[in-house]
């Protein structure tokens, strides 16, 4: 089902944009995801990932109020759809049958 694929920094920008709730716009995304993960996030590489989403119907944007201290720029907010949902969703379950399907002897092999 190649319509709700995700990958790896756009299920991590995803489930930011959702834990963020209100207060997802980029640079409070770009500072969460570097203080969780500990990974350093490029303003370019999170602008991409965050106009894919969009562009894939995943996330939609608006803007906030105007303010001095950003020259009276609005910031960009984003926000989940429902099919951005579904999508999350299926690539939690995928990744979910995969971890399931590992063998508990394979974990018990130790690498020298």
């Amino acid at each position: 089902m190649k319509k709700y694929q995700l990958g790896e920094f756009e299920e991590v920008v995803m489930l930011t944009v959702g834990i963020l709730y209100n207060d997802a716009y980029g640079v409070s995304i770009k500072k969460d995801i570097e203080t969780r993960l500990k990974r350093t996030v490029s303003v370019g590489a999170l602008q991409t990932a965050l106009k894919r989403l969009e562009d894939k119907g995943y996330l939609k944007s608006f803007e906030g109020e105007t303010t001095e201290e950003r020259a009276g720029r609005p910031k960009k907010y984003f926000q989940i759809t429902a099919l951005g949902k579904k999508a999350m969703e299926y690539t939690k379950s995928t990744r979910d049958e995969l971890w399931r399907a590992i063998p508990k002897v394979a974990w018990e092999v130790k690498i020298v």
